[in-house]
């Protein structure tokens, strides 16, 4: 069997190259060339046998049993998770730097170890002293997690051989390596070596693995995707420094629904859980005043009611200026021009600035109306009704269509004191306790702000 070359692996985005060069061509990447040599990961030989072991095949009725669950007591994150940490599985946890990644894994694993689970933390970063001023800080420090600081991912099976636990939380994944390799730690290779023994580790003895990821400046997990590929959830911890809120994302979850969001507070004792989300976004409200509207949104599973905020001013220079928080520009953009052509408002020449209240990002297109109302109100100077939310589609032609899980939306704004919503025709509040106000188009919006259109 001939030998495996050594290849050039480019640090950035993983690409493979036969020989060395500057820069990388599948990411434009400079000096990310790394030579790495074959990887034999652990408890594996480099020699392949010979022939293959077959293995029975079954058909798709069968009897499937829902995975056993094991419930931390942090309820925002086992909301996330899909209910709990699934024996076996495999959680990866990404997030800025100092958004609070440790500190939620040592609030979980707290928090399970007081209902009697079994717990370990091994940390490749932080010293153990600075663990525990961190738990004092938290409240736990007696609670029974054994704490431990590797970064060799042989001594940690090694270590955990005799007595596994039920939960092993390691931080960070990117500074484990393994001595299967010569690369340095960190490197693509050593990461995605180290993942694989462990993940491995954690399907044979049935451990819940929670690892911590770095994220790059896009906000991307750092690695090859083929991290993301071997575990079985990707976790999104995110959070502006300015505000004291953080939301949990779940954007993959073999064992649950993804886009579930949980809601947590910092605090100096450590992470709250926010059992009201969408009063912290919403904030106070008394004074109604023009460019705020409220948009019923959802995430996951959760309804969620958000503020946004824009301001139409005249441009100081040649160009209209855009600025947008929370949002994506590109759907301002659209949006603006559908406004001008489909009902004659004039905003494109304006400089615009939108933000979402609270720093919260919204992505679903829903959002449309709630901001185009918002830009309405601050162009003509005309607030919108105190109680009043909105939500809607809005496409290119200045139609506004249906958005899903209408009545969740309604009995989410009803609950908190709305009275009355801007929604696309054929939605109905059976029950809702809410008054529709059905938006058909722009124009139609329009109208509701009491602006004259041109014929």
């Amino acid at each position: 069997m001939a030998r495996a070359d050594a290849a050039f692996v480019c640090q950035s985005c993983g690409a493979v190259h036969a020989k060395w060069a500057g820069r990388c061509d599948a990411c434009g990447a400079w000096n990310s060339l790394t030579e790495e040599g074959p990887a034999v990961p652990a408890g594996m030989t480099a020699r392949r046998p010979a022939k293959g072991r077959a293995f029975a095949l079954e058909g798709l009725i069968g009897q499937a049993k829902e995975p056993p669950r094991r419930v931390t007591g942090v309820a925002e994150f086992d909301r996330v998770a899909g209910g709990g940490l699934v024996p076996g599985s495999a959680l990866l946890i990404g997030g800025d730097p100092g958004v609070g990644k440790s500190t939620l894994i040592l609030q979980a694993l707290a928090s399970f170890a007081g209902k009697g689970g079994s717990a370990v933390y091994i940390s490749g970063e932080e010293a153990l002293a600075q663990i525990r001023l961190r738990a004092d800080r938290m409240g736990v420090a007696k609670a029974a997690v054994k704490l431990g600081s590797a970064t060799c991912v042989e001594d940690v099976l090694a270590t955990l051989s005799k007595d596994a636990p039920q939960v092993l939380a390691i931080d960070s994944i990117q500074t484990i390596w393994t001595s299967s390799l010569e690369a340095a730690p960190g490197t693509i290779a050593q990461v995605r070596t180290a993942t694989h023994d462990l993940v491995r580790y954690a399907k044979k003895t049935g451990v819940s693995l929670l690892l911590v990821g770095h994220v790059t400046k896009e906000g991307q997990i750092a690695g090859p995707k083929a991290v993301e590929h071997l575990v079985d959830a990707v976790l999104y911890f995110e959070g502006e420094r300015g505000h004291h809120f953080r939301i949990l994302r779940a954007v993959k979850n073999r064992f649950g629904p993804t886009d579930e969001i949980g809601v947590f507070e910092m605090t100096g004792s450590g992470l709250a859980e926010v059992a009201n989300p969408s009063a912290l976004f919403l904030g106070d409200r008394g004074a109604r005043s023009p460019g705020t509207a409220v948009f019923a949104g959802v995430e996951g599973t959760r309804p969620l009611l958000v503020e946004i905020q824009a301001l139409v001013a005249s441009a100081s220079y040649g160009s209209a200026r855009r600025a947008v928080v929370g949002w994506d520009t590109g759907r301002l953009a659209m949006l603006l021009a559908v406004l001008d052509a489909r009902a004659g408002l004039g905003i494109a020449g304006q400089d615009v600035y939108l933000n979402v209240a609270g720093g919260l990002k919204v992505s679903e297109p829903a959002a449309d109306l709630a901001a185009a109302a918002a830009l309405v109100s601050s162009f003509t100077g005309k607030p919108l009704p105190e109680d009043c939310v909105a939500f809607g589609e809005i496409s290119l032609s200045g139609d506004v269509r249906p958005a899903p899980q209408a009545e969740l939306r309604l009995k989410e704004a009803a609950k908190l004191g709305f009275k009355t919503a801007l929604v696309p025709p054929g939605v109905k509040a059976e029950g809702a306790g809410i008054a529709l106000e059905a938006i058909a188009d722009v124009r139609d919006l329009a109208r509701f702000m009491g602006n004259q259109l041109p014929e």
